[in-house]
């Protein structure tokens, strides 16, 4: 706090600092809990950032980091790049645009923790419990950096979907997790060996590389909020490098989140987090019917005219959004034909699955995006009871949720893992490009089902047609 200020209203300002801590963290509180609904979500955010601002405001005000030159130059800076991608950032990049954004925050936390440990000039006065959290806080932060970038380069495309790996590589990631602890513990006690410091940085590093390589395109949901818990956790421990309480009350806040978040995405996967980790399942697999014994199946194909007679005629109908509607940016579409069936009475609703798409809620900020209703989108525990009710179930490039290999294959990968029940409806409707495998790389058997329909092309494209045919029916 600034000494040029009278000290008898020190207190006074201590006090109102900490007042303003706690009104910031009750923002965020209420915030995070808003987020917890598609109808609230917005409200939700908008709240968290109103917390932060003044979080912001007030660590300036009392910490005197740097000139406020140098601070309106950041916010101007900063709110331009945020705003450019506001703007410019497609849907389908969404989940890119996350795990960037939890790289950053990791790196940031990272370069907090080096930087105050700079500004010291004999570290041995900090004391060894110091030293240890900001040790914790470089590693987590620089292996949340690379390996934040890894699966943007894995959902950008420009690196494998597929799992990347070699013989030994979980037991070479666990030897140097232990080895980065070691250091860390070793730099506490002697924090003027730059050797060590370094060391920590470029392993912890490498460990995010080659903790992400490994994990398939399937499980890229778990990993983008594993990684956003690691960003959260990596800012908690630079607030405790700073002694700043509402660093360290947001960062734990947003660790718990997305570790809460990770063990929903494993139980809609009924998988562990160890196995999504050290089980480099999925990859992107081009794999098609072509192939083995799905070679000799047959499927039964629809058109825009057949389908609109089918959808019109029917009582009630759920729409099963995947990320092959995300890639084909058809959810305005899906939202207009929705509209024109509901004009004919027909009952309309969209079954979300925890997983569907490329990052946790990426078919609700989709479907939102297009100002679809938040009372039709319902979980798969709430759609699931009502598929054998259904009579048409439009399923535009989901593949691996909705495969019954999960309920009817032991064999396979996905054995076990909570789909939705679109089997027990009346007649499905797939819209796909093609027969070509999902991320686990497995065929489904759905496709070959006698009440099932194949609409191949561009779901954006089928979807006008289907627009379009409803007008004529």
């Amino acid at each position: 706090m600034s000494t040029l200020l009278p000290e008898s209203i020190l207190p006074f300002l201590t006090d109102a600092i900490h007042l303003s801590y706690l009104v910031a963290t009750a923002f965020f509180i209420r915030g995070l809990k808003l987020l917890g609904s598609p109808a609230t979500a917005r409200r939700g955010n908008q709240l968290a950032a109103i917390g932060m601002l003044i979080g912001v405001i007030v660590t300036l005000l009392d910490q005197q980091i740097v000139s406020f030159e140098g601070i309106i130059i950041g916010v101007v800076v900063g709110s331009l790049i945020g705003a450019i991608l506001a703007k410019k950032v497609a849907m389908t990049a969404m989940p890119e645009l996350v795990a960037v954004f939890n790289g950053f925050g990791g790196g940031a936390s990272a370069l907090v923790a080096w930087g105050e440990l700079s500004r010291v000039t004999d570290p041995t006065i900090l004391g060894s419990s110091s030293l240890i959290t900001t040790g914790l806080s470089i590693c987590i932060g620089a292996l949340t950096f690379t390996g934040s970038f890894i699966a943007f380069g894995k959902l950008k495309g420009f690196i494998s979907g597929k799992s990347i790996t070699f013989p030994g590589l979980n037991v070479l990631n666990i030897a140097a997790m232990i080895a980065v602890l070691g250091l860390i513990i070793t730099f506490s006690l002697s924090p003027t060996n730059a050797v060590l410091f370094w060391s920590i940085l470029g392993l912890s590093l490498l460990i995010g590389i080659t903790s992400v390589i490994p994990i398939g395109g399937a499980d890229m949901p778990v990993v983008i909020s594993l990684l956003n818990s690691y960003s959260g956790i990596a800012a908690s421990m630079a607030g405790f490098v700073l002694g700043n309480h509402l660093l360290i009350i947001s960062g734990a806040l947003v660790g718990a989140a997305g570790l809460i978040l990770t063990q929903i995405m494993c139980k809609a996967m009924n998988r562990s987090l160890l196995n999504v980790i050290f089980g480099s399942f999925g990859g992107g697999s081009t794999g098609s019917v072509g192939e083995g014994e799905s070679g000799d199946k047959t499927v039964r194909e629809t058109s825009a005219t057949d389908l609109a007679i089918q959808v019109a005629y029917a009582s009630k109908v759920v729409i099963v959004p995947g990320y092959g509607l995300a890639v084909a940016q058809a959810q305005h579409v899906i939202k207009e034909v929705a509209a024109k069936l509901e004009e004919r009475g027909v009952q309309v609703k969209y079954g979300i699955h925890p997983v569907a798409g490329r990052m946790p809620g990426h078919m609700n900020v989709l479907l939102a995006e297009a100002d679809v209703p938040y009372d039709q989108l319902y979980d798969m525990d709430q759609i699931n009871p009502e598929f054998a009710s259904t009579d048409v179930v439009l399923i535009i490039g989901a593949n691996d949720v909705v495969n019954p290999m999960a309920k009817t294959s032991p064999g396979s990968p996905i054995y076990g893992m909570p789909i939705l029940n679109v089997d027990e409806a009346k007649r499905t409707i797939v819209f796909k490009r093609s027969l070509s495998f999902g991320y686990a790389g497995i065929d489904n058997p759905l496709f070959y089902e006698e009440k099932n329909q194949m609409y191949f092309g561009d779901a954006k494209k089928s979807l006008q047609g289907l627009n379009e045919a409803l007008n004529d029916v």
